[in-house]
């Protein structure tokens, strides 16, 4: 890595590991702010962010996950021995997105989510138990790893239709792609990352052959139906094409990593602010009838998705800097959420902001909007449940010192660990 990598890379991790002073200041200079470590120009303001986002047409998504750091030439070999990637709900726009959308809308509508409920209750109870049980035995645990990696595992694992003994490797994939794409690591943990994604992606294939022939009542089968329809006339359903297959891996394996990355995050930094703020925690113990408006408010003030990038389709304006065609943005949902300019005290965390509650942008807007974000919000509710009430005197474990994992994309702690 040359000297000029190693600086953008050590701005980069600075920047991802608290970009709130960053985005204060753009919000407070006329126009646009371009951060070199984004390779992009910063949208921080909030209704600047809701103009990009209503506005497809001007501003593309079909960079919005473009890569952080370029995996060297060992892991992207690896990579090409696997499926060719293609668009998904998160990088179309139009009609293309709304294809990739439709069979989600349907998995993840109220009624599938209300159905799904007393299951996510049932197992945020367990596994809140089972953390119990651990800091009872060991004096402490680690949040992250023994609650907030799992339920939302368990849950999008449920949705999907995988048997449960394939939840943790595909968990463990969606990890692996995450840091492959967005973290700068030694060669050696590339090519280890690239290898494990692609033991994620023929998971996820093996999958989608099978509900091909058996389809069930799961998300699998809803996406296979969904982009890649069975039009043979034979007696039997016809194989799916290498380009279906490609197309639905791609899509499963987005589906997959927000589906947990981002649940698994917002619980995490929910629990880490609740912590932080004891009588906040105290009051949600005592009146459980806040916890709906506790998890909005912890959405807000340290969003999981800090934002994603958009391409200009043509020379645009927007407040007042002038951008060419190709230029890249960084919408920075974090920065709207901390905006004065529609939040009170954007900087503090309160539980008891009164109503009403002035809609935030942590599940994003317009046609890209979040379509789980009911989802993750049942597992939020559940999970601050399940734990006022199983350990009502949950706090840091003394000398902790929490660090934020370095990136935008699932901002959480790296560790919690709490005891009673």
């Amino acid at each position: 890595m040359d000297p000029a990598q190693r600086k953008r890379h050590a701005q980069l991790d600075e920047l991802q590991r608290d970009p709130y002073p960053l985005y204060a200041r753009a919000r407070d200079i006329a126009g646009l702010t371009y951060v070199p470590a984004l390779d992009a120009w910063l949208v921080s303001r909030d209704a600047d962010i809701r103009e990009v986002l209503l506005r497809p047409q001007d501003f593309s998504s079909a960079q919005a996950l473009r890569p952080d750091v370029l995996p060297a030439p060992a892991a992207l070999a690896v990579l090409g021995a696997g499926f060719a990637a293609r668009p998904t709900v998160v990088s179309t726009d139009g009609a293309a997105h709304r294809r990739h959308r439709a069979p989600l809308n349907s998995g993840l509508s109220a009624a599938r989510i209300a159905a799904l409920t007393p299951y996510i209750t049932r197992q945020a109870d367990t596994l809140a138990g089972a953390f119990a049980d651990t800091v009872a035995k060991e004096g402490h645990a680690d949040f992250m790893a023994h609650y907030a990696r799992r339920l939302p595992g368990t849950v999008i694992g449920r949705l999907l239709g995988l048997d449960p003994a394939d939840v943790p490797a595909a968990v463990h994939g969606s990890y692996s792609a995450e840091r492959l794409l967005f973290r700068p690591l030694p060669e050696d943990e590339q090519i280890a990352a690239a290898q494990e994604v692609l033991a994620l992606q023929h998971l996820l294939d093996r999958y989608a052959r099978d509900r091909r022939t058996r389809p069930r009542d799961d998300l699998v089968s809803a996406l296979v139906g969904a982009l890649a329809p069975d039009a043979g006339l034979g007696p039997g359903p016809r194989e799916l094409t290498e380009d279906q297959r490609c197309e639905l891996v791609s899509n499963l394996q987005n589906l997959l990593i927000a589906g947990h990355l981002t649940t698994t995050a917002l619980i995490g930094t929910t629990v880490l602010h609740l912590m932080r703020h004891r009588e906040q925690w105290e009051l949600l113990r005592e009146r459980p009838e806040l916890i709906p408006a506790a998890v909005e408010e912890a959405a807000r003030f340290d969003t999981a998705v800090q934002g994603f990038r958009r391409t200009t389709t043509r020379p645009v304006t927007l407040a007042g800097t002038e951008l060419p065609a190709g230029a890249t943005v960084f919408v920075a949902y974090g920065s709207a959420n901390r905006d004065p300019a529609r939040h009170l005290e954007p900087d503090t965390f309160d539980i008891t902001r009164p109503r009403p509650y002035p809609r935030h942008l942590a599940f994003g807007h317009g046609p890209h909007g979040c379509p789980g974000s009911q989802l993750a919000r049942v597992q939020l509710r559940a999970t601050l449940t399940a734990f006022t009430r199983l350990l009502p005197g949950l706090r840091p474990a003394d000398g902790a010192q929490i660090r934020m994992r370095p990136t935008l994309i699932h901002r959480s702690p790296e560790e919690l660990p709490l005891t009673c």
